[in-house]
């Protein structure tokens, strides 16, 4: 029986809220589809604006840093940034490490953080003010690939809102008890799971489930993004990578991804496909979704991407922060991925490969969490 999508796919992927009834919630579109870096007349909250936020992080930064054990503890530390206009606001946080790879002294420099907020009554009027935690990622072998992993978030906040929003900073880190800083280098701010969640008025859900379970257009949306930037670490079964939310406990949850370190757009010198994917590269674009025997699914999940070409574009030539090296090889990679959608011969068998009882499509990746 031929299917069809329920709803257009610029609203297909937010939740319903309550009181709804069936009708779709409003679609929070991102600010901007340009990735330059522009000043705004007025800021008030952190994730309305696409220009890189300066901070600097002061405090017992040697110890925080170096507590990379299984329960590391939290630190205090002052977190500072200038308003628009150039008055310096100081924020009382508390940051410890997180993270599973990355957190690895021998994988990465930097562990990634969770810096904690006080709350609205203890805190000056700042960006922060809507904020209780954020993770902050931080460089693992050099800051160019925290901006290549940002505009990765950036792309899927123009494909669907069910997504996490991203701030750029750059930082710079004051150690009390070294008078030696590092240099600055950029970091990303990401939106907390329980914000993003309520913007989609859905909430959290946690639990282990096959994909063929995930509302169909939204998981088919997730799985052909993952396809374009050339990312296979990843998986519903175990979490890896992939936070689920829905209207309410009992509804279909949808995918929303984060970490995207081993994808091909970003190309870490780190990251490495899994074993048992037997894949060259983590270049290789492999589809890691399940098997659809209906093709024509695909369909408009094909065309949405289509007319969101030029603002994919957009991003990385008018990013100033990239090199013109990298440029020129990521038009290609997406000029790649354009011919592949627009044949219809290429993307069926690209996108069926999950069938082939010889292939590695039903590898499930688990990644370094626990079981």
């Amino acid at each position: 029986m031929k299917v069809y999508l329920i709803y257009r796919l610029c609203l297909a992927f937010s939740c319903l809220s309550p009181g709804d009834k069936g009708s779709p919630a409003q679609v929070q579109t991102p600010v901007s589809t340009s990735a330059n870096i522009r000043q705004p007349s007025q800021e008030t909250y952190l994730f309305e604006t696409d220009n890189v936020l300066h901070i600097t992080l002061a405090g017992n930064l040697k110890e925080l840093l170096n507590d990379r054990t299984d329960n590391p503890k939290s630190y205090p530390l002052v977190l500072s940034y200038n308003k628009t206009g150039g008055s310096e606001i100081k924020l009382p946080v508390a940051v410890k490490t997180r993270g599973h790879f990355r957190k690895i002294k021998g994988n990465c420099d930097y562990p990634p953080l969770l810096i904690q907020f006080p709350k609205k009554a203890g805190q000056p009027s700042s960006i922060f003010s809507e904020q209780s935690r954020l993770k902050l990622v931080m460089p693992c072998r050099g800051d160019e690939y925290i901006v290549r992993e940002w505009l990765l978030y950036r792309i899927y906040n123009l494909v669907t809102p069910l997504s996490f929003r991203t701030r750029l900073v750059k930082v710079q880190l004051e150690d009390d008890r070294n008078k030696k800083q590092p240099p600055p280098f950029y970091g990303i701010l990401l939106e907390e799971e329980k914000q993003m969640a309520k913007r989609n008025s859905c909430i959290p859900v946690v639990k282990r489930l096959q994909p063929e379970k995930i509302q169909p257009e939204a998981f088919l949306t997730l799985a052909v993004f993952q396809y374009l930037v050339g990312n296979t670490d990843w998986s519903v079964q175990y979490l890896q990578n992939i936070k689920l939310i829905a209207n309410d406990s009992g509804a279909t949850p949808l995918p929303v991804p984060y970490d995207f370190d081993h994808a091909g757009m970003v190309d870490c010198p780190y990251a490495h496909p899994a074993e048992l994917l037997k894949m060259v590269s983590v270049r290789e674009r492999r589809y890691r979704g399940y098997c659809v025997h209906n093709q024509q699914l695909f369909e408009p999940v094909i065309a949405h991407y289509n007319r969101l070409k030029k603002d994919i574009y957009s991003l990385y030539s008018d990013c100033d922060l990239l090199e013109p090296k990298y440029k020129k090889w990521v038009k290609q990679y997406l000029d790649q991925f354009y011919a592949i959608i627009n044949n219809a011969k290429t993307w069926k068998r690209e996108f069926a490969y999950p069938c082939d009882p010889k292939g590695t499509g039903n590898v499930v990746i688990k990644g370094l969490k626990n079981d």
